[in-house]
């Protein structure tokens, strides 16, 4: 079985509207070039420059509005269709505005239109469950010798994927690993293992834990789970799968994933919760001209 891996109210209509001036200088966008065996995906931020590599439209829409991609819901084909953004911050802007710099820039190229809802939805909680915990916080990594302080907002952000499994590195020293059926995370807050996990299960995870260190952990889970989390962070990603492959998922369970936090201390709590939504209704698959 061959699979490509990618591992990130009240209602009413919404123009996607900014302030004039948080805009990106320059920015060019346009659909990522497929590569046949694996899938390289990263957001990089340095100084005044934005790079953003093979991510799906839903990423985009999702961090333009400060929500998970979960949360975001459109036509089928924003979290299939991805896309590489080159843009530039004007002189005196703050990466801290990037968000509001893309709104600007969908509405501008693909004249998004949305609408918030609200829906209870079914979610894993993560919580404490029965003491001990048994994960480790992570100590401090040591700086590397005559390395430059990285710059104010710098983000460097990058996944690779493929059948063999993931690696994602998130920047400052976290990041995880996923393959040979074992999940290791360095350096990671409980609400970034929920964002990255959630990737591989049928439903979003909400961090309540009230952990506020950051940790090291390793979960080993069963070779036919391992299988089911990989297809299942495949179809989360928007892939196009064989039916008896996601009918081998359906058929599947992350049982030994569950079993692997209650040993370390952690629980995956299945519940239903109340979860804000932004709804695509209207959104050119095409961008306008750069």
């Amino acid at each position: 079985m061959r699979i490509i891996l990618l591992t990130l109210l009240g209602a009413g209509i919404v123009l996607a509207q900014t302030p004039a001036d948080l805009k990106f200088e320059v920015a060019s966008i346009h659909p990522s070039q497929p590569t046949p065996d694996r899938v390289d995906l990263g957001y990089h931020i340095d100084g005044a420059q934005v790079r953003i590599v093979s991510v799906p439209m839903r990423d985009y829409i999702a961090r333009a509005y400060r929500l998970k991609p979960y949360q975001v819901t459109g036509p089928d084909w924003i979290t299939s269709e991805r896309f590489d953004l080159n843009a530039k911050i004007p002189e005196g802007s703050s990466p801290d505005h990037i968000a509001e710099m893309l709104q600007s820039l969908l509405a501008e190229r693909f004249q998004i239109k949305v609408h918030h809802d609200q829906k209870e939805l079914p979610v894993y909680a993560l919580i404490v469950g029965k003491p001990p915990l048994k994960i480790q916080e992570s100590k401090a990594d040591p700086p590397a010798p005559d390395a430059p302080a990285p710059a104010k907002g710098a983000v460097n952000v990058a996944a690779q994927g493929s059948a063999a499994g993931v690696s994602v590195n998130l920047g400052n020293g976290s990041y995880y690993t996923f393959a040979n059926n074992k999940l290791e995370v360095h350096k990671f807050s409980m609400d970034m293992l929920a964002r990255q996990l959630e990737r591989y299960t049928d439903r979003p995870i909400v961090d309540i834990t009230g952990l506020t260190g950051v940790y090291d952990l390793s979960v080993t889970v069963t070779q036919e789970d391992a299988q089911v989390m990989m297809i299942r962070a495949a179809v989360n990603a928007g892939m196009t799968l064989a039916p008896q492959v996601i009918q081998y998922m359906d058929n599947g369970s992350i049982a030994s994933l569950l079993d692997g936090f209650q040993q370390l201390g952690l629980k995956l709590d299945t519940r239903k919760m109340p979860m804000d939504l932004l709804v695509v209704d209207r959104l050119s698959k095409t961008p306008s001209e750069n």
